[in-house]
């Protein structure tokens, strides 16, 4: 089996045997029907994945990679606001009516601030420490910008990123403050994991270890049964990813430069509720 899947599982398994559950208390998440959605959470996930070791995506069921890399390009090259640069319809519930999520996600990253090696956004102010400063133990970049949060569509899950060189390894820190597991766990994993991948290429180092810490991992009410019918699901070995070796600017990297070679997983969920 992946070790990703085993992350996963172990996960799961502790959420839902230790968990808290937040029956009793006032939740901010409805369904669809209007009804509360509840949860059962543990604080401070932690979780590690080695990418030398294998691309961390799971086998019991499918991750939709190419949609992934598709929102990770669009906060991170594109840094954008708009649902029409992205190619799917995931963010359509906390848009506008323009089709603006607001001051979040690319819109953060995209900011130009003034670091003391000149104006320039994140994105770009971490680049060129990369290039310049590969020891630095201050390659942050933070979206949780307070003075901007009453104009989100959706405040930051995954709101920092730390990266950190080790020989020529480079690592990375994941920050989320809150996490719907079924739904997004992997997603975000994976994502990340293709933004580490990206950041080492362009820096001419390898992809080290991608650190998740989740503030509140949490399963809801209406996921807990297929939650149990997920990991106690066939496992299935590691696809092997393979990057476009041409690419090397970070703003060049396009959804089609990455490919699984010999992914099988399981079935697919058809139907995941999700509360909002």
């Amino acid at each position: 089996m992946s070790r990703a899947d085993k992350i996963f599982i172990d996960m799961c398994s502790d959420i839902l045997n230790n968990g808290h559950s937040s029956v009793g208390t006032l939740v901010r998440p409805r369904w669809e029907d209007g009804t509360e959605a509840h949860t059962i959470k543990k604080f401070g996930a932690i979780n590690r994945y080695d990418l030398q070791e294998e691309f961390p995506i799971i086998t019991l069921r499918p991750t939709n990679l190419e949609a992934a890399i598709d929102e990770i390009l669009w906060i991170w090259q594109k840094k954008s606001n708009l649902v029409k640069d992205l190619n799917s319809k995931i963010w359509d519930s906390w848009t506008d009516e323009k089709g603006s999520i607001g001051k979040a996600y690319g819109y953060q990253l995209g900011r130009i601030i003034d670091f003391p090696e000149g104006k320039m956004d994140q994105v770009d102010w971490l680049l060129l420490t990369l290039k310049n400063n590969k020891s630095s133990r201050r390659m942050i970049t933070n979206i949780f910008n307070h003075d901007d949060l009453k104009d989100m569509g959706l405040q930051p899950c995954a709101w920092s990123i730390t990266l950190n060189v080790t020989g020529n390894k480079l690592n990375m820190i994941l920050n989320q403050r809150s996490q719907d597991i079924l739904v997004a766990n992997n997603w975000n994993v994976c994502q990340y994991a293709i933004l580490l991948h990206i950041l080492a290429i362009t820096s001419d180092l390898e992809a080290g270890e991608l650190v998740h810490i989740i503030a509140d991992a949490h399963i809801y009410d209406r996921h807990i049964v297929l939650i149990n019918d997920l990991i106690s699901r066939e496992q299935y070995p590691a696809p092997i990813l393979e990057i476009n070796p041409e690419i090397k600017y970070f703003y060049d990297f396009r959804v089609s430069d990455f490919k699984l070679i010999n992914y099988k997983a399981g079935k697919q969920i058809k139907k995941i509720p999700v509360a909002i």
